[in-house]
């Protein structure tokens, strides 16, 4: 799974790299002529860590090699949420997550927290479909999260104080800016703040991607992640 998420490879695609490439084999201590698995192992695995509560172990764990292999000190921290649809709407724990420009969807919020640099996933929270994002991103915080940057969902208050508790500064979207009716200096202030914010906290829609194109689980183990 570790090669998937480096290499974005789905479970199929997985399947083939380790059947295909010696370098891969090495890695995962597969011999030459051993047999490998095939897609469907990979699901089950999944299952069997959530099932045996080792999927939060094995998260920490990754995450605290990784973080200490890094080169670089820690510098900010990306956070924003993905919808996860439920698997049946007679999902009592699921709510209906609704958008201005796409259709309602009845299942769950992801809020996440990766590391601004690397994009390693630090922190996994998982509420109701309907929680909003504002009031919901303390969850995906870790400690120490430097910079914080998000977009114009997590413009309030709550999130502000949460992020200023863990020492970090928020670097959130805004949609306005107080001043004169033609002050264009203004405008072109709040348009490179938010360009700035953008070009970073870009980064994490990667990670949604990844999830679901090779790894998406279901809400419940991804809540036992958070």
């Amino acid at each position: 799974m570790l090669i998937a998420v480096r290499y974005d490879l789905s479970d199929v695609k997985l399947a083939e790299a380790l059947d295909d490439r010696a370098s891969f084999r090495r890695f995962c201590g597969f011999a030459a002529q051993e047999p490998t698995p095939e897609r469907t192992a990979f699901v089950r695995l999944r299952r069997q860590l959530v099932a045996r509560g080792l999927d939060q172990v094995l998260f920490a764990e990754v995450t605290e090699q990784l973080k200490a292999k890094a080169v670089k000190v820690k510098t900010g921290t990306l956070v924003d949420a993905t919808v996860i649809t439920s698997a049946s709407e007679q999902d009592q724990d699921a709510r209906w997550s609704g958008h201005q420009r796409r259709r309602a969807i009845h299942g769950y919020k992801a809020h996440v927290g990766a590391d601004a640099d690397t994009a390693i996933v630090e922190r996994v929270s998982v509420t109701p479909g309907n929680a909003h994002d504002g009031r919901s991103g303390e969850g995906a915080l870790p400690d120490r999260p430097g910079t914080v940057f998000a977009d114009s969902a997590y413009r309030s208050q709550l999130f502000a104080t949460a992020v200023r508790i863990r020492g970090g500064v928020p670097h959130v979207v805004q949609t306005s800016i107080w001043a004169h009716q033609d002050d264009r200096t203004a405008v072109r202030r709040l348009r490179d703040w938010n360009n700035s914010i953008h070009r970073v906290r870009c980064r994490i829609e990667k990670i949604f991607g990844t999830w679901k194109r090779s790894l998406w689980v279901t809400p419940h183990a991804l809540a036992r992640t958070g």
